[in-house]
């Protein structure tokens, strides 16, 4: 029996798996990146963006899509969107816009965003902006303002009947509209039906009595649905996804305008080395249930939308810790304790009881054991406890000098000062990429003022040469203190 760690993930999963390999020398890498090289370069903790992922994912996407096309002979097009709120920052937006995709907003201040890029020259006004959300006048005004000065492709989606009137007063020139269905959420949901959109059946009347007739003031493009709990094979989904294909084809004959179903987001990501999801499948099932009804109701295909963003954004990122310490509290509980916490740095972990990917950076020979996972808040809320599939932690076991002492009859001094200089186990959470900077808030006040930690970015040069630098150091007390008012 191999009890090290090592031998524990080759009897539970398929490993190596693409992103994830162990060296020679016995380290992880991620993405082929050497981690231990990036750790001790820059420490711990770390928070690590690899981008090239970006651009593989979406590519990746596209081309199921592609496929999927090709099987059913479908007749309209794919637009790739990449919805901004999973993570706004600059260089994750300006790398995903390398390869040929268009952007989904949530606020006001997403559209402050759009101008930088124009301004920049990453984006030109041809480009689909697909405006979601509860809109306040502040968002819409700045909607409107991006139709009149040119952008030819925005569509707000109306969240509500009474959104419309905001275009109808501020808008210049002939723009297009989306609608979101209000979709009828899971059955352990503490709600019947989602509060965004408008109720499927006050639609058509909505079509007829205010916007009919003005075809040449606006049009009605698109159709928007959103399942919270995401694409996935159960009757839920099918069920919520072929209530908008009718409606949309029950529209489509009484709106020749109407082009577009916008099936928002909801791919997983890999959050286990355990993880398995057929995305070809659903995209095929997806695919050929769009035609299949609009087939039966003759109308032509719509262009199909998507606005991917974990999927985008996640699998890019991962935040590495030290482990600084170990707690034995009592007969059953083993705690490795971080040198960071899960509240500020990965606050789904504590906030909805997400599980990311979890493994060590080094150590993978040792033996291994169960622990629980410490922040260094004051929270006793500040824990990592479970790993999806396995629904317990193992880790390697930590050697303490007097262990050490005992198994190899240290000799002399130096090689007791040798012992203790020996590096600490790491550990890294993988695929952290989207939301967590968001809900956090970066480069705020935390909990405990508990400083962000670094964040690295790997990319590409234009040479294809991989190459690291600083986005952010770790924040100072000075910078916290200046929040606070005490600078």
């Amino acid at each position: 029996m191999n009890n090290t760690y090592t031998g524990l993930v080759k009897q539970t999963f398929h490993f190596p798996q693409e992103g994830f390999n162990v060296n020679d020398n016995g380290y992880l890498e991620f993405n082929g990146l050497d981690l231990q090289a990036l750790i001790k370069k820059y420490g711990t903790p770390m928070k690590l963006t690899y981008l090239p992922k970006i651009g593989m994912q979406i590519n990746k996407a596209k081309k199921l899509f592609d496929n999927a096309f090709k099987k059913h002979k479908y007749e309209g097009k794919y637009f790739y969107c990449y919805c901004t709120k999973s993570s706004h920052f600059s260089f994750v937006v300006e790398e995903a816009l390398k390869h040929d995709i268009h952007l989904e907003t949530s606020y006001a201040y997403d559209i402050e965003i759009i101008n930088r890029l124009y301004e920049k020259k990453k984006i030109t006004k041809d480009i689909f902006i697909i405006c979601n959300g509860y809109k306040q006048k502040s968002y819409t005004s700045r909607i409107a303002r991006l139709i009149n000065t040119g952008f030819k492709n925005v569509i707000p989606v109306l969240d509500n009947i009474e959104e419309l009137q905001a275009y109808k007063r501020s808008v210049k020139q002939p723009f297009k509209l989306g609608i979101r269905v209000a979709a009828e959420e899971e059955p352990n949901f503490p709600f019947y039906t989602s509060r965004l959109g408008i109720r499927a059946k006050d639609i058509l009347e909505f079509y007829v009595d205010q916007i009919e007739g003005y075809e040449d003031k606006f049009q009605l493009k698109m159709l928007h649905i959103f399942l919270n709990k995401g694409i996935k094979d159960d009757i839920y989904y099918w069920s919520e996804l072929n209530k908008i294909i009718n409606l949309y084809c029950q529209l489509k004959k009484i709106c020749p305008e109407l082009d577009s179903i916008n099936i928002g987001g909801g791919f997983p990501i890999k959050h286990s080395l355990g993880f398995e999801y057929d995305y070809q499948f659903m995209i095929n099932e997806i695919v050929g249930n769009i035609k299949k009804t609009c087939k039966r109701l003759k109308v032509p295909m719509p262009n199909i939308y998507t606005e991917f963003g974990s999927f985008t954004v996640g699998e890019s990122m991962a935040h590495i810790y030290s482990v600084t310490g170990q707690k034995v509290q009592n007969d059953r509980e083993i705690w490795y304790m971080i040198d960071s916490s899960f509240i500020t740095t990965l606050p789904d972990t504590w906030g909805i009881g997400e599980k990311f990917l979890l493994l060590p950076i080094n150590k993978w020979d040792n033996e291994y054991q169960r622990v629980v996972l410490g922040g260094i808040t004051c929270d006793s809320h500040d824990y990592y406890d479970s790993e999806e599939h396995i629904n317990e932690v193992f880790l390697p076991k930590l050697t303490s000098v007097n262990d050490r002492a005992a198994n190899i009859k240290l000799k002399d001094k130096d090689e007791e000062k040798t012992a203790e200089k020996e590096e600490p186990l790491v550990v890294g959470f993988f695929h952290t990429g989207a939301y967590q900077d968001q809900i956090s808030g970066y480069g705020g006040i935390k909990h405990c003022l508990i400083p962000s930690p670094k964040h690295i970015i790997v990319e590409k040069d234009k040479n294809g040469k991989l190459v690291d630098w600083v986005y952010a150091k770790e924040q100072s007390a000075q910078s916290m203190l200046k929040i606070l008012g005490y600078l």
